[in-house]
């Protein structure tokens, strides 16, 4: 078991409905058709397949998709969604579980390495998506750079999200390189609010490009997101594709 805290029921139950627009053709369109190009005619693996925001719709799209989950209740959602004949999941961690056979693509979406709560456990990441991938196969991974451009002196806090239905922000602890994710919600017209919270161990695109070389990985290219724009000192986040030496 690794460090990343895990998705209860009540959690796995609305992650859908809270993330509608992370699941709107906006987004889910230019991230499939990125990992089918990569995919090609080969198979693919998702780390933290989650409820099947993006593995469902790629298998739809023709690439055979594998998961690998660590919150049985998330997989649950997704078996709503997709059987095991059509989308096998595996409940584990992502840095050690193994599943067999080769893939020509790996990947892992939206922040989850940050998941993992140790730079050990993150290297552990990459040599397991190496372990998947067959001779020239890619490791995909999308996910934010850490904002602490943003982190007025002095303070520990940076906002992400303010609106009548979200408060969101991050509080930093820039010894140990982690990050608290808060999130109040209103509920109704009650008056009150639901809080939750979550680790993250967040991660910059160099450190990542030594985990890759430390699991025989070859950086292809980084982009700012999945619409290909070019990645620059001003982006928010990357899309970084690592190459297994044919």
């Amino acid at each position: 078991m690794t460090s990343s805290e895990l998705w209860n029921r009540a959690a796995a139950d609305r992650y859908d409905a809270e993330e509608t627009a992370m699941s709107s053709a906006a987004v889910i369109g230019p991230t499939i058709e990125f990992l089918a190009e990569l995919a090609g005619d080969g198979r693919a693996l998702e780390f933290a397949v989650g409820t099947g925001r993006v593995g469902v719709p790629l298998q739809e799209r023709g690439v055979p998709v594998v998961g690998i989950e660590l919150s049985e209740h998330m997989a649950a959602v997704l078996r709503r969604k997709a059987d095991e004949g059509t989308l096998p999941v595996t409940i584990g961690d992502m840095a050690t579980t193994v599943v067999p056979g080769e893939f020509a693509l790996v990947y892992l979406v939206y922040n989850t390495i940050t998941n993992l709560l140790t730079q050990d456990e993150q290297v552990e990441c990459f040599r397991n998506a190496a372990r998947h991938l067959r001779p020239g196969g890619r490791f995909v991974i999308e996910v934010g750079v850490p904002p602490l451009r943003s982190l007025p002196p002095g303070q520990v806090a940076v906002p992400f999200d303010v609106s009548a239905d979200h408060l969101g922000f991050d509080t930093f602890d820039l010894v140990e390189q982690l990050l608290v994710s808060h999130h109040f919600v209103p509920e109704g017209d009650s008056g009150h609010y639901r809080r939750d919270h979550s680790r993250h161990r967040y991660v910059w695109p160099a450190e990542l490009d030594l985990m890759a070389r430390i699991a025989g990985l070859e950086l292809e290219r980084r982009v700012s997101g999945w619409d290909g724009a070019p990645f620059t000192q001003d982006s928010q986040k990357h899309v970084s594709v690592w190459r297994k030496p044919a």
